[in-house]
């Protein structure tokens, strides 16, 4: 029997959020925040903590610094469930950290890769990443020590019986070199980008036309489309489901909510439309607080959330 139902390999930062900044920021002026959030970042963490919380067994493998923000990530992350026992720690290294300014219902985003761009392929226990029923990986681009042998690890996952799935989320320079990723591609079963990210990959600027070009590559593609729900294409089978409304806070951490919530039904065989729909229900959940973890840590918020959302007409059963 698998010792985890998902295995999730990528990085592990905090994030510091400036909240109440002027609308407008210019150089060399000192801006107030009026409030600071520190909390767990890092797209791989966020779903790996909150896919944890939704009752999935997780173990993650990462990498941090021997500082104090690698401490207090791996402390946050190891709340939620998640299993760190393989998140190595490298002596005299900085962990990543990222700070996010808010602008609206845009942000500006500044990150310092510390050991994210560490880890590599030898520094991974295989045994263990294969001792789940599923694969995940995030932050493709980000990757930069294990990018070049994500092919061979995405092959070996497959060949040892995981399920596996890809979220690249944003190329910060703005490459979107599609033959290195078509190589990783090939062993992909779910690639879970962003509108704007799969319009990049695909060289389209329809999202629709990018679902088609990708869907040629993958076996299912799922495109995350923020107000306009979420879409979903395997072979010439489309499928579609709505956003769900809340009051908005932020979307720091919604794209890897929805991923943990898809995923939490992917994997117990549930139909695509399903798996869409609590989807959108826990991208919903995490943009009502802020960060991408908050709304999930509160038990009982997230508990009367889901079972609102979930007995809404046509909503199926949790989990």
């Amino acid at each position: 029997m698998p010792n985890f139902d998902v295995s999730v390999v990528g990085e592990l930062n905090l994030d510091l959020i400036f909240h109440g900044l002027p609308p407008q920021l210019e150089l060399d002026g000192e801006h107030l925040a009026e409030g600071l959030t520190v909390t767990l970042g890092s797209s791989s963490a966020i779903f790996a903590h909150n896919l944890a919380l939704l009752g999935n067994k997780v173990g993650f493998s990462s990498a941090v610094g021997d500082d104090a923000f690698g401490e207090i990530c791996l402390q946050r992350l190891g709340e939620s469930g998640t299993d760190v026992s393989r998140v190595r720690r490298f002596p005299g290294k900085l962990s990543g950290v990222t700070a996010i300014l808010p602008s609206g219902k845009k942000r500006y985003i500044l990150t310092y890769p510390g050991t994210m761009f560490t880890m590599s392929y030898e520094d991974l226990d295989l045994d263990y990443i294969f001792g789940a029923k599923h694969f995940h990986v995030s932050s493709y681009f980000l990757q930069r020590a294990l990018r070049p042998a994500l092919p061979t690890l995405f092959r070996q996952t497959q060949e040892a019986g995981l399920s596996t799935s890809l979220d690249t989320n944003d190329d910060p320079e703005d490459l979107w070199a599609a033959a290195d990723l078509d190589q990783v591609l090939k062993y992909v079963d779910v690639f879970l980008p962003n509108a704007h990210e799969a319009c990049k990959i695909a060289r389209t600027d329809n999202v629709h036309r990018a679902a088609k070009i990708m869907s040629e590559k993958v076996r299912l593609v799922v495109i995350k489309r923020g107000a306009h729900g979420a879409l979903a294409r395997r072979g010439s089978e489309v499928f579609s489901a709505s956003a769900i409304p809340v009051d908005f806070v932020d979307a720091i951490g919604a794209g890897d909510s929805f991923d943990a919530g898809f995923l939490h039904r992917y994997i117990r065989g549930a139909r695509i439309e399903d798996c869409l729909q609590f989807g959108n229900i826990a991208g919903a959940l995490s943009a009502t607080r802020a960060g991408g973890t908050a709304a999930f840590r509160d038990a009982e918020y997230r508990a009367r959330f889901l079972k609102e959302r979930l007995a809404s007409p046509g909503a199926t059963s949790f989990p």
